[in-house]
């Protein structure tokens, strides 16, 4: 569970409710179910011009995983790389083929495998990397749909007000309902602005710093692996991969 996407949202929405709640304004003001379907609506339906009906499908299970994403660590992944360098050093390669099951990193469990099994190196590293490829070809898409939706929001907030101003100035014969037609009007920009920024936005920058954060734990095992088979010494290993962690995260030895 991802504690700072859940209380920022939290933060987010409380502080735009509790600033309605000090208002002179009632609550009531706040709320108009119209101006809510054409600012939510009208965004999925351009999304789906942009995307396959697939993808919008999956936007639930892409919000959810903003909220429940599990990060590997990577310092135990390279852990684990190396304990498994020293048993190949120790025992040779096919000593491996025990070990793989107890692996817990798919793509270290794959590419041992195919090594254990005598595949070229070449092989086992266009596999892993079509992997990887197919997997960041996926994050893509799940965070283009959120951006799109992002920036489509505020626009079918902008449609909503506009609509809700021209019926407001259609009829002008009685005067004393003008603020009230106004008020409602700029609840769709309200909307708009509110699902974009709180939501659909910083969902996909949250969905691209995870999908960052995988692939470089992908980094990591696929050259992981290569080392291994190609022989590497278990410190050689080590001391590659903790490049790829920050100067206070590396083990010193």
């Amino acid at each position: 569970m991802d504690i700072a996407s859940i209380v920022g949202l939290i933060l987010a929405v409380g502080l735009i409710v509790g600033s309605m709640l000090m208002g002179s304004a009632p609550m009531t003001a706040f709320v108009d179910i119209p101006s809510f379907l054409v600012v939510v609506g009208g965004a999925m339906a351009a999304a789906m011009i942009c995307f396959p009906l697939r993808s919008i499908l999956g936007v639930p299970k892409v919000m959810l995983k903003v909220m429940l994403n599990k990060n590997e660590d990577v310092a135990v992944l390279i852990k684990q790389i190396v304990a498994l360098a020293e048993t190949a050093r120790r025992d040779g390669l096919l000593a491996l083929e025990s070990e793989i099951p107890q692996v817990e990193n798919p793509l270290v469990r794959t590419g041992l495998q195919m090594a254990v099994d005598g595949s070229t190196p070449e092989t086992v590293e266009e596999v892993l990397r079509t992997e990887v490829n197919a997997i960041s070809l996926r994050h893509r898409e799940g965070k283009g749909v959120m951006d799109q939706l992002g920036r489509f929001a505020p626009a079918y907030g902008m449609i909503g007000t506009l609509m809700g101003l021209i019926m407001m100035l259609s009829d002008m014969s009685d005067p004393s309902g003008i603020g009230a037609g106004m008020a409602v009007a700029l609840i769709t920009t309200l909307y708009g602005a509110i699902v974009a920024n709180v939501v659909f936005s910083p969902f996909a920058e949250k969905l691209g710093l995870l999908s960052r954060k995988e692939m470089t734990g992908m980094e990591i095992a696929i050259r992981g692996v290569m080392a291994i088979q190609s022989g590497e010494s278990p410190r050689a290993i080590d001391q590659k991969l903790q490049t790829f962690l920050p100067p206070k995260q590396r083990t010193q030895e």
